[in-house]
């Protein structure tokens, strides 16, 4: 058995969540904040067997595409000029973050 942990932007993770359930992959999903835009994605847990590992890894890549997104540059910590005037930064958001690990024990009660 593997667990999959996938790191998904919010735009995409509900279309993902319908994607999975229809084809039979059970789902937990966490909201999570990410580091580098202090914006919201969802984090989603996907426990399967070790043969539909690859189905599963499809379904998330079909989904979950990249794509380019302007942002408003973060404020420096400290400015030696004391003025700080932010301006638009083109960058690449939405994909996944995947990771696939053991599980030496699954329990469902």
């Amino acid at each position: 058995m593997k667990l999959i942990i996938a790191i998904v932007q919010d735009n995409d993770a509900g279309e993902l969540i319908d994607v999975l359930t229809d084809e039979g992959f059970r789902v937990t999903k966490l909201a999570t904040t990410g580091g580098f835009l202090k914006s919201g994605n969802t984090t989603l847990m996907i426990g399967v067997e070790a043969e539909k590992v690859d189905k599963v890894l499809g379904l998330i890549e079909d989904v979950c595409k990249t794509r380019d997104q302007v942002v408003t540059s973060p404020s420096p910590i400290a400015s030696s000029a004391g003025i700080y005037v932010p301006y638009p930064v083109e960058v690449e958001v939405g994909g996944a973050t995947i990771f696939v690990v053991d599980v030496d024990k699954f329990i469902k009660i």
